[in-house]
Protein backbone atom coordinates (compact mmCIF):
# COMPACT_ATOMS: atom_id res chain seq x y z
CA UNK A 1 0.00 0.00 0.00
CA UNK A 2 1.13 3.46 -1.07
CA UNK A 3 2.12 6.32 1.83
CA UNK A 4 -1.11 7.86 0.57
CA UNK A 5 -3.46 5.27 0.67
CA UNK A 6 -2.16 4.82 4.19
CA UNK A 7 -3.08 8.40 5.04
CA UNK A 8 -6.48 8.04 3.26
CA UNK A 9 -6.89 5.10 5.51
CA UNK A 10 -6.04 7.30 8.96
CA UNK A 11 -8.07 9.87 7.53
CA UNK A 12 -11.09 7.50 7.21
CA UNK A 13 -10.54 6.39 11.06
CA UNK A 14 -10.46 9.59 12.35
CA UNK A 15 -13.22 10.30 10.21
CA UNK A 16 -15.37 7.48 11.95
CA UNK A 17 -13.74 8.59 15.67
CA UNK A 18 -15.15 12.13 15.54
CA UNK A 19 -18.48 10.28 14.78
CA UNK A 20 -18.70 11.75 10.77
CA UNK A 21 -22.09 9.93 9.15
CA UNK A 22 -22.08 6.58 7.20
CA UNK A 23 -22.56 8.31 4.77
CA UNK A 24 -19.92 10.75 4.49
CA UNK A 25 -17.25 8.12 5.35
CA UNK A 26 -18.25 6.20 2.81
CA UNK A 27 -18.58 9.11 -0.39
CA UNK A 28 -15.14 10.40 0.90
CA UNK A 29 -13.64 7.04 0.54
CA UNK A 30 -14.80 6.56 -3.35
CA UNK A 31 -13.80 10.24 -3.82
CA UNK A 32 -10.47 9.98 -2.28
CA UNK A 33 -9.70 6.44 -4.05
CA UNK A 34 -10.17 7.95 -7.35
CA UNK A 35 -8.13 10.77 -6.53
CA UNK A 36 -5.15 8.29 -5.93
CA UNK A 37 -5.90 6.12 -9.16
CA UNK A 38 -5.66 9.71 -11.06
CA UNK A 39 -2.38 10.06 -9.60
CA UNK A 40 -0.96 6.87 -10.04
CA UNK A 41 1.11 6.53 -13.52
CA UNK A 42 0.44 2.93 -14.96
CA UNK A 43 2.48 0.53 -12.53
CA UNK A 44 3.50 2.96 -10.28
CA UNK A 45 2.71 3.77 -6.94
CA UNK A 46 1.25 7.89 -6.61
CA UNK A 47 3.41 10.59 -5.28
CA UNK A 48 3.80 10.84 -1.31
CA UNK A 49 1.68 13.22 -0.10
CA UNK A 50 4.50 16.29 0.59
CA UNK A 51 5.18 16.08 -3.00
CA UNK A 52 1.44 16.74 -4.11
CA UNK A 53 1.23 20.40 -5.15
CA UNK A 54 -0.37 22.89 -7.06
CA UNK A 55 0.09 21.69 -10.24
CA UNK A 56 -0.89 18.43 -9.39
CA UNK A 57 -4.23 19.25 -8.04
CA UNK A 58 -5.22 21.66 -11.21
CA UNK A 59 -4.29 18.51 -13.51
CA UNK A 60 -6.65 16.40 -11.48
CA UNK A 61 -9.12 19.21 -11.39
CA UNK A 62 -9.16 19.67 -14.74
CA UNK A 63 -9.74 15.59 -15.89
CA UNK A 64 -12.40 16.10 -13.33
CA UNK A 65 -14.14 18.82 -15.70
CA UNK A 66 -13.22 16.40 -19.02
CA UNK A 67 -14.87 13.23 -17.51
CA UNK A 68 -18.30 16.22 -17.41
CA UNK A 69 -19.16 16.02 -14.06
CA UNK A 70 -21.17 18.11 -12.69
CA UNK A 71 -20.22 21.17 -10.26
CA UNK A 72 -21.90 20.13 -7.18
CA UNK A 73 -19.34 16.58 -7.57
CA UNK A 74 -16.68 18.27 -8.15
CA UNK A 75 -16.84 20.81 -5.35
CA UNK A 76 -17.15 17.54 -2.83
CA UNK A 77 -14.78 15.82 -4.21
CA UNK A 78 -12.42 18.99 -3.68
CA UNK A 79 -14.16 19.16 -0.11
CA UNK A 80 -12.96 15.53 0.60
CA UNK A 81 -9.70 16.02 -0.61
CA UNK A 82 -9.12 19.52 1.39
CA UNK A 83 -10.67 17.38 4.43
CA UNK A 84 -7.26 14.78 4.00
CA UNK A 85 -4.91 17.58 3.52
CA UNK A 86 -6.04 19.24 6.41
CA UNK A 87 -6.27 16.26 8.51
CA UNK A 88 -2.18 15.69 6.88
CA UNK A 89 -1.42 19.43 8.10
CA UNK A 90 -2.84 18.76 12.03
CA UNK A 91 -0.86 15.73 11.91
CA UNK A 92 2.57 17.07 10.81
CA UNK A 93 2.93 14.40 7.46
CA UNK A 94 2.65 17.92 4.80
CA UNK A 95 3.35 21.65 5.02
CA UNK A 96 0.58 23.32 3.49
CA UNK A 97 -3.32 22.18 2.35
CA UNK A 98 -2.73 21.88 -1.16
CA UNK A 99 -6.96 21.82 -1.41
CA UNK A 100 -6.87 25.28 -0.49
CA UNK A 101 -4.76 26.57 -3.11
CA UNK A 102 -7.21 25.44 -5.64
CA UNK A 103 -10.73 28.12 -6.23
CA UNK A 104 -13.90 26.32 -6.06
CA UNK A 105 -15.79 25.66 -8.57
CA UNK A 106 -18.75 27.82 -8.78
CA UNK A 107 -21.96 26.15 -8.08
CA UNK A 108 -25.02 27.30 -9.69
CA UNK A 109 -28.10 28.94 -7.68
CA UNK A 110 -30.79 26.08 -7.54
CA UNK A 111 -33.37 26.27 -5.18
CA UNK A 112 -35.40 23.37 -3.51
CA UNK A 113 -38.40 21.88 -5.19
CA UNK A 114 -40.71 22.24 -2.54
CA UNK A 115 -43.91 20.30 -1.87
CA UNK A 116 -47.15 22.29 -0.82
CA UNK A 117 -48.97 22.09 2.66
CA UNK A 118 -51.68 20.41 0.75
CA UNK A 119 -49.84 18.36 -0.90
CA UNK A 120 -47.30 17.42 2.45
CA UNK A 121 -50.93 16.72 4.55
CA UNK A 122 -52.27 14.46 1.64
CA UNK A 123 -49.18 12.59 1.60
CA UNK A 124 -48.94 11.78 5.40
CA UNK A 125 -53.33 11.64 5.27
CA UNK A 126 -52.70 9.08 2.77
CA UNK A 127 -49.75 7.08 4.79
CA UNK A 128 -52.81 7.05 8.22
CA UNK A 129 -54.66 5.61 6.42
CA UNK A 130 -52.95 2.50 5.49
CA UNK A 131 -53.78 2.71 1.55
CA UNK A 132 -50.65 0.69 1.28
CA UNK A 133 -50.49 -2.76 3.31
CA UNK A 134 -47.51 -2.28 5.06
CA UNK A 135 -46.28 -4.28 8.31
CA UNK A 136 -45.54 -1.43 10.87
CA UNK A 137 -48.33 1.33 10.10
CA UNK A 138 -47.69 3.13 13.16
CA UNK A 139 -44.21 3.69 12.64
CA UNK A 140 -43.97 4.70 9.26
CA UNK A 141 -47.10 6.95 9.94
CA UNK A 142 -45.12 8.53 12.90
CA UNK A 143 -41.53 8.92 10.65
CA UNK A 144 -43.75 10.67 8.07
CA UNK A 145 -45.24 13.31 11.05
CA UNK A 146 -41.84 13.87 12.33
CA UNK A 147 -40.12 14.74 9.13
CA UNK A 148 -42.16 17.19 8.69
CA UNK A 149 -43.69 18.12 11.57
CA UNK A 150 -40.46 18.47 13.14
CA UNK A 151 -38.14 19.64 9.98
CA UNK A 152 -35.54 16.48 11.05
CA UNK A 153 -33.09 15.45 9.05
CA UNK A 154 -33.17 11.53 8.67
CA UNK A 155 -29.74 10.82 10.02
CA UNK A 156 -31.52 12.99 13.33
CA UNK A 157 -34.91 11.09 12.73
CA UNK A 158 -32.41 7.53 12.78
CA UNK A 159 -30.50 8.69 15.95
CA UNK A 160 -33.51 9.31 17.95
CA UNK A 161 -33.21 7.49 21.29
CA UNK A 162 -35.77 6.69 23.79
CA UNK A 163 -34.34 9.11 26.22
CA UNK A 164 -34.26 11.81 23.95
CA UNK A 165 -38.13 12.32 24.03
CA UNK A 166 -39.71 14.57 26.56
CA UNK A 167 -43.69 13.39 26.40
CA UNK A 168 -44.72 15.62 29.03
CA UNK A 169 -43.36 18.79 27.87
CA UNK A 170 -43.42 17.84 23.88
CA UNK A 171 -39.78 17.92 23.34
CA UNK A 172 -37.25 16.42 21.15
CA UNK A 173 -33.71 16.34 21.92
CA UNK A 174 -32.00 15.94 18.56
CA UNK A 175 -28.41 15.49 17.89
CA UNK A 176 -27.62 17.04 14.03
CA UNK A 177 -24.18 17.66 12.10
CA UNK A 178 -21.07 17.75 14.04
CA UNK A 179 -22.48 15.93 17.37
CA UNK A 180 -24.27 19.24 17.58
CA UNK A 181 -27.19 18.67 20.05
CA UNK A 182 -30.45 20.85 19.78
CA UNK A 183 -34.28 21.28 21.31
CA UNK A 184 -37.12 21.22 18.91
CA UNK A 185 -40.66 21.05 19.72
CA UNK A 186 -42.53 18.00 19.24
CA UNK A 187 -46.47 19.35 17.41
CA UNK A 188 -49.59 17.77 18.49
CA UNK A 189 -50.02 15.79 15.51
CA UNK A 190 -46.50 14.23 15.22
CA UNK A 191 -46.68 13.86 19.13
CA UNK A 192 -50.09 11.45 18.73
CA UNK A 193 -48.34 9.77 16.21
CA UNK A 194 -45.34 8.67 17.76
CA UNK A 195 -47.01 7.91 21.11
CA UNK A 196 -49.42 5.63 19.16
CA UNK A 197 -46.74 3.72 17.66
CA UNK A 198 -44.42 3.62 20.82
CA UNK A 199 -47.54 1.53 22.42
CA UNK A 200 -46.63 -0.99 19.82
CA UNK A 201 -43.44 -0.51 19.52
CA UNK A 202 -42.15 -3.98 19.79
CA UNK A 203 -40.13 -5.24 23.05
CA UNK A 204 -35.79 -4.54 21.93
CA UNK A 205 -34.27 -5.59 25.24
CA UNK A 206 -31.14 -2.95 25.15
CA UNK A 207 -32.04 -1.35 22.22
CA UNK A 208 -32.99 2.83 22.45
CA UNK A 209 -33.58 3.57 18.96
CA UNK A 210 -36.97 5.14 18.96
CA UNK A 211 -37.71 3.30 15.12
CA UNK A 212 -37.13 -0.35 15.16
CA UNK A 213 -36.50 -2.63 11.74
CA UNK A 214 -38.03 -5.96 11.41
CA UNK A 215 -35.38 -7.56 13.31
CA UNK A 216 -36.03 -5.17 16.16
CA UNK A 217 -32.84 -3.16 15.97
CA UNK A 218 -31.86 0.36 14.93
CA UNK A 219 -33.71 1.19 11.47
CA UNK A 220 -31.06 3.00 9.16
CA UNK A 221 -30.59 5.91 7.33
CA UNK A 222 -30.91 3.93 4.23
CA UNK A 223 -33.91 2.38 5.85
CA UNK A 224 -35.89 5.10 6.33
CA UNK A 225 -34.95 6.50 2.49
CA UNK A 226 -36.62 3.42 0.97
CA UNK A 227 -39.47 3.18 3.35
CA UNK A 228 -40.57 7.08 2.04
CA UNK A 229 -39.43 6.65 -1.46
CA UNK A 230 -41.74 3.59 -1.56
CA UNK A 231 -44.93 5.37 0.16
CA UNK A 232 -44.39 8.53 -1.87
CA UNK A 233 -44.13 6.46 -5.33
CA UNK A 234 -46.47 4.92 -5.01
CA UNK A 235 -48.96 7.05 -3.14
CA UNK A 236 -48.35 10.03 -5.47
CA UNK A 237 -46.59 8.20 -8.12
CA UNK A 238 -43.54 10.98 -7.63
CA UNK A 239 -39.98 8.61 -6.79
CA UNK A 240 -38.29 12.43 -6.28
CA UNK A 241 -39.50 12.75 -3.21
CA UNK A 242 -37.30 12.34 -0.56
CA UNK A 243 -36.53 12.98 3.36
CA UNK A 244 -35.07 16.17 2.93
CA UNK A 245 -38.26 17.29 0.72
CA UNK A 246 -40.23 17.51 4.06
CA UNK A 247 -37.70 19.42 5.90
CA UNK A 248 -37.84 21.77 2.85
CA UNK A 249 -41.22 22.22 3.28
CA UNK A 250 -41.18 22.65 7.25
CA UNK A 251 -38.68 25.16 6.59
CA UNK A 252 -41.06 27.09 3.91
CA UNK A 253 -44.18 26.45 5.10
CA UNK A 254 -43.17 28.21 8.56
CA UNK A 255 -41.13 31.12 6.85
CA UNK A 256 -44.46 31.93 4.71
CA UNK A 257 -46.38 31.42 7.89
CA UNK A 258 -44.37 34.57 9.04
CA UNK A 259 -41.64 32.44 11.48
CA UNK A 260 -38.69 34.13 12.22
CA UNK A 261 -35.62 33.38 9.69
CA UNK A 262 -33.12 33.07 12.80
CA UNK A 263 -35.58 31.22 14.83
CA UNK A 264 -36.22 28.58 11.87
CA UNK A 265 -32.33 28.63 11.60
CA UNK A 266 -32.15 27.30 15.32
CA UNK A 267 -35.15 24.80 14.48
CA UNK A 268 -32.82 23.05 11.22
CA UNK A 269 -29.52 22.82 13.54
CA UNK A 270 -27.78 25.38 10.57
CA UNK A 271 -24.31 26.56 11.46
CA UNK A 272 -24.61 29.64 8.86
CA UNK A 273 -27.58 31.91 8.38
CA UNK A 274 -27.06 31.69 4.81
CA UNK A 275 -27.87 27.65 4.77
CA UNK A 276 -31.53 29.03 5.79
CA UNK A 277 -31.91 31.99 3.70
CA UNK A 278 -32.36 29.77 0.69
CA UNK A 279 -35.74 29.30 1.90
CA UNK A 280 -36.34 32.98 1.29
CA UNK A 281 -35.64 33.05 -1.92
CA UNK A 282 -38.02 30.38 -2.25
CA UNK A 283 -40.96 31.84 -0.74
CA UNK A 284 -40.03 34.96 -3.18
CA UNK A 285 -40.28 32.70 -6.04
CA UNK A 286 -43.99 31.51 -5.01
CA UNK A 287 -44.57 34.99 -4.10
CA UNK A 288 -43.36 36.01 -7.69
CA UNK A 289 -45.68 33.37 -9.10
CA UNK A 290 -48.64 34.55 -7.14
CA UNK A 291 -48.14 38.39 -8.29
CA UNK A 292 -47.55 37.28 -11.95
CA UNK A 293 -50.83 35.13 -11.88
CA UNK A 294 -53.07 37.69 -9.94
CA UNK A 295 -52.09 41.25 -10.80
CA UNK A 296 -53.38 43.31 -13.18
CA UNK A 297 -50.27 44.73 -14.09
CA UNK A 298 -48.12 41.62 -14.12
Amino acid sequence: MSELAREIERYLAELARTAASRHTIDAYAADLRQFVEFLSPPGLEPPEPRAIDVLLMREWLAGLYRDELTVVTIRRKLAAVRGLFRFLLKEGVVTVNVGRLVRTPKAPQTLPAVMTAEQVNALIDDVASQKIERPFPARDRAMFEMLYGCGLRISELAGLNLEDIDRAEGWLRVRGKGRKERQVPLPRKAGEALERYLTERPVARGERAVFLNHRRGRLTDRGLRGIVKLYATLLTGDSSIHPHSFRHAYATHLLADGADLRAIQELLGHARLSTTQKYTQVSLTDLMAVYDKAHPKA
